[in-house]
């Protein structure tokens, strides 16, 4: 796989176990990690904040239809029953890049138009340009919101839309 993909999420159904070697297994779902579903080496497995924080790693082979094996890890240790997303995020961003986990989010065209519509707050969060951009946000001291967005590659063909709707909606 290239450096970067086009697609915002590939897969992410069920809940997934991870051990502290870096193996993804099934928890719970219709989990087939499959070709035909688009899952391949070199896409980067995010998973959801649970106790333990969130982590990413790199997938380095299809074990089975249930079974990842990660490389390139930033992971919280071994953990249980976690939501996950595939995705084709830059894989320079895992493990040592720039933005943190939840941080890079693959912005095709629908989101641009509406962020670009959206006043107050909401329009903060509009990036210059659709592809995979890197967002943070804090409040400033004295209590205004503060909003970063770096565009890390432009692209118009981003697919799959993730989960990100509170910050990026497409509708």
């Amino acid at each position: 796989m290239s450096l970067w993909g086009t697609k915002d999420t590939v897969y992410s159904t069920g809940k997934v176990n991870c051990n502290t070697a870096g193996v993804l297994t099934k928890q719970s779902g219709n989990i087939a990690f499959t070709a035909g579903n688009g899952v391949k080496v070199g896409q980067v497995v995010t998973l959801a904040t649970d106790g333990a924080g969130p982590g990413q790693g790199i997938i380095k082979s299809i074990d089975s239809t249930t079974q990842l094996t990660l490389t390139n890890l930033d992971l919280p240790g071994a953990f249980t029953n976690v939501d996950y997303e595939i995705r084709e995020t830059p894989v320079a961003e895992v493990n040592g890049g720039t933005f943190g986990i939840n941080e890079i989010f693959g912005v095709d065209n629908a989101e641009i138009t509406v962020a670009n519509a959206a006043s107050g707050n909401a329009r903060k969060f509009a990036p210059p340009h659709s592809g995979w951009v890197g967002i943070t946000s804090y409040t400033d001291m004295h209590g205004n919101l503060r909003v970063k967005t770096e565009v890390l590659v432009a692209s118009s063909s981003i697919t799959g839309d993730s989960g990100d709707d509170t910050i990026l909606p497409d509708t």
